[in-house]
């Protein structure tokens, strides 16, 4: 198709072959312009999308009028560029936190995490965030409406836990939205004060509890079993164990290779021989397969509910009111980080061991430590006794 010029200079266009527009054929415009020495032509559209001589004109006048003054964009690919770009802006400008959580965050976390830690997040969402920030753009949430959140949680009552879990919520929203660069500024809940939270779990079992509790999971599920034989002779977290894959297992060196750790970055965990001869007797799977992997081979979000009937079962939590006493999971990893103290480990090692960010989660342990090293010097002192000793002891009198 040859091209027809216009009585505008720059402008021209070509005839569709067989589509037309009333009895006139459809007409394909371009403009030609020179820029920097050189002849350039761009295509715009079809009459039948809009286009017309007299507006194929506008553009090559605002193009010609920015090279004259030097501007950035000259060229019609660039001033598309820049539209485009400017409309991205203007999206990300006004993306709500509501929308980013329902179409972006949950996909992103239904990916890495189970469904029963989706349906908290969603329930702390809809519950105590969303009646707050509502239609609200990232750009205009500051502090205040984070301090709302929290004021309605405590007028109805809500524990500290539940307000560090809300507001970790909400962090965990922000923060994805800025690691896609959809907002680059902080979460406001870094200015906001949370209640001080005092429910570290102190139940720790005793050895004899530890065998029983091991060998009924075990008559049950071998999985579960092996799982809390890793937290108790370990001390791993639950999501370290979930992400175990068997290229972590160095039964050679004695190591768990811990990727994605709470505290950040990788680690490793140091196995005892009754681990390594457990690992041996395991049959592995590829380097990427999960070593405890879901029926599906995917990767566990939860702790099987075995753990908690087999508890149940044994009656350790009956008639226990105190969630802090009360026999969980997590009370493995805590009884291993005991029977250190207790075997009178220096407080660094054991924060390294248990992979703590602070040295105040560590302080918890100190008076156990200090209670086994007081054991161990009256164990000392009764061999001093004089009478131990062999030694006869004169009373003396005192001069008048």
């Amino acid at each position: 198709m040859k091209w027809i010029k216009t009585k505008w200079p720059g402008v021209r266009y070509r005839e569709h072959k067989s589509r037309k527009i009333g009895i006139q054929k459809d007409k394909y415009f371009s403009i030609r312009y020179t820029l920097n020495g050189k002849d350039k032509e761009e295509g715009l559209g079809w009459a039948s999308s809009g286009w017309t001589q007299e507006k194929a004109l506008e553009i090559l006048m605002d193009i010609k009028k920015n090279i004259r003054e030097g501007s950035e964009i000259q060229t019609l690919a660039e001033k598309r560029k820049a539209t485009k770009e400017k409309k991205k802006h203007l999206e990300r400008e006004n993306l709500t936190f509501e929308k980013f959580f329902n179409e972006t965050y949950l996909s992103i976390a239904k990916a890495n995490r189970g469904d029963k830690s989706i349906q908290k997040d969603i329930g702390y969402f809809n519950n105590w965030i969303l009646p707050v920030i509502r239609g609200l753009a990232f750009k205009n949430i500051v502090p205040i409406h984070v301090e709302k959140i929290k004021r309605n949680l405590l007028e109805a009552r809500r524990s500290p836990r539940t307000i560090q879990y809300c507001f970790a919520v909400f962090r965990q929203v922000w923060n994805t939205a800025k690691i896609h660069d959809l907002v680059n500024t902080d979460s406001p809940t870094k200015k906001v004060k949370i209640p001080s939270i005092h429910n570290e779990r102190e139940r720790f079992l005793s050895t004899d509890e530890a065998e029983i509790l091991l060998q009924a999971l075990k008559k049950r599920s071998p999985q579960v079993y092996q799982m809390a034989m890793i937290s108790l002779h370990c001390g791993l977290r639950t999501s370290e164990i979930f992400n175990l894959t068997w290229a972590d297992i160095q039964i050679g060196k004695g190591l768990l290779n811990l990727r994605d750790t709470k505290a950040g970055g990788n680690a490793y965990a140091y196995m005892t021989e009754e681990i390594k001869n457990m690992f041996r007797q395991m049959i592995p799977g590829e380097p990427h397969e999960y070593v405890f992997p879901t029926r599906k081979c995917g990767r566990i979000g939860e702790i099987p509910t075995t753990f908690e009937k087999t508890v149940k079962d044994l009656g350790w939590n009956d008639g226990i009111k105190d969630r802090r006493q009360k026999l969980v999971f997590h009370s493995l990893r805590h009884t291993y980080a005991s029977r250190l103290a207790e075997s009178g480990v220096d407080l660094y090692i054991i924060q390294k061991l248990m992979r703590h960010g602070s040295f105040k989660m560590t302080e918890r342990y100190s008076h156990i430590r200090n209670e086994s090293l007081q054991n161990a010097v009256k164990k000392m002192e009764k061999f001093l006794q004089p009478t131990r000793l062999g030694i006869n002891v004169i009373t003396l009198n005192k001069p008048k």
